[in-house]
């Protein structure tokens, strides 16, 4: 069906008589351009902010005037049975919408799987394979400080404690873009060892709170751990804050997770918050594949409050 282009602003009120004008003259007489015109009345309600069950009452009460003029029962069966034709073609605009987004959540969920699986292979190439590669280095270190003078053994020496560190740093680095606590400890001990990580490298002391005691599914756990990291090193770099905290709780079925810092705050932070970069766009993304919702605003004293709220029952979204 060939649909319309233009979708009318109408008040409550406006709303209700069109709606109930239309439906009339529908029932009366079905016509095709009636039909655009009930698509076009439920396309603007979802653009003004309407429900299903808003419009729904809305029709209802359009349908019940129509019954109360009904005059056998004859008429009302052949009532009730137009209406529901005419109530679909207002709803079609709604499931139309809702399609978009699934299908749009389906996408990013599988983005984010594949984000995942590289960060995965990266991990592994990290700790493994470098660490492979780091032990033959100091096999033949060990080689030529035996066979060396003093004074240039001492040379080799320092070599090898700057390689020490290198594989230490490249030991968190795996660890950070897949943490293995995650996968067998749970997402609160994984958070505490990112916060750790995140203090010794930017010398930002950061707290954990963790109030959640029940299992979380590893897709939302990946998801909090990464959103955690990425709020995090936006802290370190842009925020001039003297501390940090992770709060992680869970309300009914929804998981929450803060991360709060006493920084300059987002009025101050022009380039990287009030004009997102990709971190915070990333953020935004991966919570809304999941269902769930971000809200960046000032902290209660000062600095900046980033929160997310994800479901926990992802299973039925996508």
């Amino acid at each position: 069906m060939k649909r319309a282009t233009q979708s009318p602003f109408l008040s409550d009120a406006d709303r209700a008589r069109r709606y109930a004008s239309t439906l009339q003259r529908y029932l009366a007489k079905p016509d095709e351009n009636l039909l655009l015109v009930a698509y076009e009345l439920g396309r603007a309600a979802l653009g003004d902010g309407l429900g299903i069950l808003e419009i729904a009452t809305v029709h209802s009460h359009a349908l019940a005037h129509v019954m109360d003029h009904c005059h056998s029962d004859a008429e009302r069966a052949r009532v009730l049975d137009r209406q529901n034709e005419f109530f679909v073609e207002v709803l079609s605009a709604f499931e139309m919408t809702h399609r978009g987004f699934r299908d749009a959540n389906t996408v990013l969920r599988h983005l984010n799987d594949i984000l995942e699986g590289q960060a995965k292979r990266i991990a592994y190439t990290l700790h493994d394979e470098a660490a492979q590669l780091l032990a033959g280095v100091y096999l033949a270190l060990n080689e030529a400080t035996r066979q060396l003078p003093e004074p240039h053994a001492m040379l080799l020496t320092k070599v090898r404690e700057l390689l020490e560190k290198i594989e230490d740093r490249l030991r968190t680095l795996s660890h950070e873009l897949r943490p293995p606590m995650l996968e067998y400890l749970g997402l609160p001990p994984a958070l505490e060892i990112l916060a750790e990580g995140v203090s010794k490298r930017w010398g930002l002391p950061v707290t954990v709170n963790s109030t959640v005691t029940s299992e979380i599914p590893i897709e939302v756990g990946i998801t909090v751990y990464r959103v955690t990291q990425e709020a995090l090193t936006n802290v370190a770099k842009h925020a001039e804050a003297s501390r940090a905290e992770v709060d992680l709780r869970q309300v009914e079925h929804t998981l929450v997770c803060s991360v709060r810092d006493d920084g300059i705050g987002i009025a101050s932070q022009a380039n990287s918050v009030l004009h997102p970069g990709l971190g915070l766009l990333e953020i935004n993304e991966r919570v809304t594949a999941l269902g769930g919702i971000m809200r960046l605003g000032a902290n209660a004293d000062r600095g900046t409050d980033l929160t997310i709220e994800i479901p926990l029952e992802i299973q039925h979204l996508g």
